[in-house]
């Protein structure tokens, strides 16, 4: 049962807000709603929610920057999911390395809704539960799977790193998978050991010492990041965004392997193995002088590139089985083929979400359709590939200058959301206008994003 978890929705389109309201509260959930950021300000000053459904576009203040703005104020104290819709999908992994622990698209689907609130109250902030929990959870997602040469090539690195206890740092994009990856290699390594992730970008100037190393103060005890991996694996995501006040502190406990709580006084060791996370190479920003020189060093022993998936396609196929074997047995998803064509379309999308997508589009086909075979027109719609369905604009000479005009611009912006695959953002540079006076004229031609991005 869900007793009476309380969840905030932030949505600027009243359909959906009452749409995720209805349904949440049936399900026996607390629902307040707000339609822009500072309503939700409002709202989360008077309470903290136990979630929050948080758009990504919105006219004024966008999701992202939301998110951005609880997390170095501090107050992100709840799990959040991001509400995207196509052609936002980057954006939406993106959000996730802000601290957003999951998303989902729209045209809304109930199953997955659920199922992406349900584990996220289960899971709660991210970090919060690592802290704590051995990593002894759910099977994770396949990874290590097909035959490509980056994919052979990586294999062979984890396995001769599974072996050793020396440092390892995985560059690569955001949902490639590194995180995973690394638990792969904690799993092959230690048994029921904890895998503590700390997100470098929750780290600031101020709290960096007492985050790592802990605190003693009034005779309490609060455990740092180095302290709760003890025996097991310290993962730090997006290395590179890492403060230089813990780029000191984390140098010098990999140097001396041994800290100090903030406030105490004993020396404690460092037991655990440091496996890092980064879009670019520290050894590289240090030559740039972005990142410190000796402890992108020491965090290099072993190096490993993790490719995006747009340079292991050969793989989907490979992938795809694996990910609905994995959602069937998981998830208890209804098993579904996908045919020789949908793969194929699956092989020439350029897959900005990585990996991560890749997974969310297939427990989306598994979710919403029906039928033993996913297709490929089954495909285009959930890439929200309008683009095949049309490409010409048609001018109209038989009506008046002024609804012809209304048609072909309704038409024009119809092909350029196309384009843009429904980024709303990314039409309103195109087409030159601000995105409050786009929204309007959306509206007076009667253009409902939703369907476009179905």
């Amino acid at each position: 049962m869900n007793g009476q978890q309380s969840i905030l929705v932030v949505d600027d389109e009243p359909d959906i807000r009452s749409v995720l309201q209805e349904i949440l509260e049936d399900e026996g959930y607390l629902v307040s709603t707000a339609e822009n950021a500072e309503r939700a300000e409002a709202l989360l000053a008077e309470a903290r929610p136990d979630l929050v459904l948080l758009d990504i576009w919105m006219p004024d203040t966008d999701g992202v920057s939301l998110l951005k703005s609880w997390r170095g104020s501090g107050t992100l104290a709840f799990p959040v999911i991001m509400i995207s819709g196509h052609g936002t999908v980057e954006t939406a992994v993106e959000a996730t390395r802000l601290g957003a622990v999951d998303f989902i698209e729209k045209p809304l689907s109930l199953a997955k809704l659920l199922l992406t609130v349900e584990k996220a109250l289960a899971e709660g902030i991210p970090g919060e539960a690592a802290n704590q929990a051995m990593v002894d959870g759910p099977e994770p997602l396949p990874l290590l799977v097909g035959s490509s040469a980056r994919i052979r090539e990586l294999k062979s690195e984890l396995e001769s790193a599974q072996a050793g206890s020396t440092t390892v740092l995985l560059v690569g994009e955001g949902g490639s998978g590194r995180s995973a990856f690394a638990q792969a290699l904690h799993r092959a390594r230690v048994a029921r050991t904890r895998f503590v992730h700390l997100r470098a970008e929750t780290l600031t100037a101020n709290n960096a010492q007492r985050e790592l190393q802990g605190e003693e103060q009034g005779g309490t005890v609060r455990q740092g990041y180095l302290e709760a991996a003890a025996g097991g694996t310290l993962f730090i995501s997006d290395a590179e965004l890492l403060p230089k006040a813990a780029q000191s502190a984390l140098s010098a406990v990999i140097e001396q392997q041994r800290f100090v709580r903030v406030g105490g006084e004993q020396r404690l060791p460092f037991t655990a193995r440091v496996v890092t996370a980064a879009r670019r190479d520290p050894e590289v920003l240090a030559r740039e002088e972005a990142f410190d020189a000796t402890l992108a060093r020491q965090l290099a022993g072993t190096r490993m590139i993790v490719p995006p998936l747009r340079e292991r396609l050969e793989d989907i196929p490979a992938l795809l089985e694996a990910y609905v074997d994995w959602h069937v047995r998981i998830e208890g998803l209804s098993y579904r083929h996908f045919s020789v064509a949908a793969q194929n379309r699956l092989r020439n999308h350029d897959w900005p979400g990585n990996l991560l997508e890749l997974k969310n589009l297939v427990q989306r086909v598994l979710l919403l359709g029906s039928g033993a075979e996913v297709d490929v027109g089954e495909i285009n719609r959930a890439l929200g590939d309008a683009a095949a369905e049309s490409s010409v604009i048609v001018l109209r000479h038989d009506l008046p200058l002024r609804e012809a005009r209304a048609d072909f611009e309704r038409q024009y912006l119809l092909r350029c959301l196309a384009d843009v695959q429904g980024n709303i953002g990314d039409l309103a540079r195109h087409v030159g206008m601000e995105r409050t006076h786009l929204y309007r004229k959306l509206r007076s031609l009667d253009i409902d994003l939703d369907k476009v991005r179905e």
